[in-house]
């Protein structure tokens, strides 16, 4: 066995196509999450009894998109393990920029009625779909790229190209609403990003053309079949369970911090949008600037020490950090950063050790379907809970809700066993 199935011979190239690629689709995924609120108010009507309808709704729209994820990571993984990870995060990029594009198009709910969600919709599935296959591929792409004792690090960049994108997406949304009237912003401003996006995903496209293959050729010629379309689910339940138990946590934390939290202060501690959104940038760099540091120390002290730190972390820690938010910029501020210390021990090495799960032949379909199932379930839906323990007058309850599933995932971690200095299995 060796560390690698292909030896890689320029590795900076390799972390520049799966980077530009990852940051044009995550860039998208989350302009859609800064700009909810307008969105809401031109695609879904207004309940007379409750403002928060169309909010609801916009969520409910953003969790949908999140359950073609798994979809997503069964059918781009089965790509990526039969024909390659460079053809599967080919197609992903594409269809992101399609699915952009659409949503840059939808019409209002004044000028089209039930279409505009409808067409909303229709984007998000195909938006889930692209993500869902696109982490599938990467993971695998950016480890099986590593050189000997560098996958803590290499795995680390996933995070980093998706703060990218993020950041991208808040600095834009910011922009348009510093520089926009909220009525501009409601007719059209907040259509740019996507239409933007669908643009930058012909430029990621175009650079992971020439990215190396890192998968050994399989089929007739190298003596092995094609693995089937279910094969790591069959073969490999155990692992695939590992994998949900080791992302719950994660996934929720995750966008809790990076995506919800803007929206939380808003709603609970009655923070200025301006303000949440500017919060969001500066924590967002912060926490890029963390994640090759964390895949470093994985990559010396082994996987189990920092995953064990995020997930203990954010079990003791969410609540009290969740309602020490008041009304003030630098509280929240404050709240991000030291929740993006925490997150980082989980960020920095997921998609190694992920990888380190499978073998190489079923690797991307094995990490795609229980990784973005689990992503469903507990990420995607955690902007809706929220919003909904708020409209239910108790807003309270969502800390805790983040804390319980962080402490199980924490004692999965106990059991996980250290694979930061073993060889890649092929």
């Amino acid at each position: 066995m060796t560390e690698t199935s292909v030896p890689v011979r320029r590795p900076a190239r390799q972390l520049l196509a799966a980077s530009v690629g990852n940051a044009v689709e995550w860039y998208d995924w989350y302009a859609y999450t800064f700009l909810a609120t307008y969105i809401a108010g031109q695609v879904f009507p207004e309940s007379s009894g409750n403002s928060l309808v169309p909010l609801l709704s916009t969520f409910a729209v953003f969790a949908v998109g999140f359950f073609m994820r798994p979809v997503g990571g069964l059918l781009m993984g089965a790509v990526a393990d039969r024909h390659g990870r460079r053809a599967a995060l080919t197609v992903t990029i594409l269809l992101m920029g399609g699915s952009s594009l659409l949503v840059g198009l939808t019409p209002t709910y004044a000028a089209a009625g039930v279409l505009a969600p409808v067409v909303l919709v229709a984007a998000r599935l195909l938006q889930g779909l692209s993500v869902g296959g696109e982490f599938a591929a990467s993971t695998t792409f950016l480890v099986e790229s590593a050189g000997p004792g560098r996958r803590g690090l290499f795995s680390s960049f996933q995070y980093v190209s998706t703060t990218i994108g993020q950041l991208t997406a808040s600095g834009v949304a910011a922009a348009l609403v510093s520089n926009l009237g909220e009525g501009q912003m409601e007719s059209w401003g907040w259509r740019v990003p996507f239409l933007a996006g669908a643009a930058l995903s012909l430029v990621g496209f175009w650079i992971r053309r020439g990215a190396q293959e890192t998968l050994e050729p399989t089929g007739e010629h190298a003596g092995r079949p094609r693995p089937r379309l279910l094969d790591a689910l069959r073969h490999h339940p155990r692992e695939s369970l590992l994998i949900c138990g080791i992302t719950a946590g994660g996934t929720i934390a995750y966008y809790t911090w990076t995506s919800y939290l803007p929206t939380y202060a808003e709603l609970n501690a009655g923070i200025d949008k301006a303000d949440a959104l500017l919060a969001g940038t500066l924590s967002l760099g912060f926490f890029a600037l963390l994640q090759p540091l964390g895949g470093l120390l994985s990559d010396r002290f082994g996987r189990k020490p920092p995953l064990l730190f995020f997930g203990a972390g954010f079990a003791l820690l969410a609540v009290p950090l969740l309602h020490t938010i008041g009304d003030s910029f630098a509280s929240l501020l404050l709240v991000q950063c030291a929740g993006m210390v925490l997150l980082t021990g989980f960020t920095s090495i997921s998609a190694a050790v992920n990888a380190e799960i499978f073998p190489a032949r079923v690797r991307a379909a094995g990490i795609g379907f229980p990784y973005s199932l689990t992503v469903a379930l507990f990420g995607g839906t955690a902007p809706y809970v929220g919003t909904l323990f708020t409209d239910l007058d108790h807003p309270g309850l969502f800390p805790w809700y983040v804390s319980a599933v962080c402490l199980v995932s924490a004692l999965v971690y106990l059991r996980l066993p250290e694979t930061a200095h073993q060889e890649l299995e092929r």
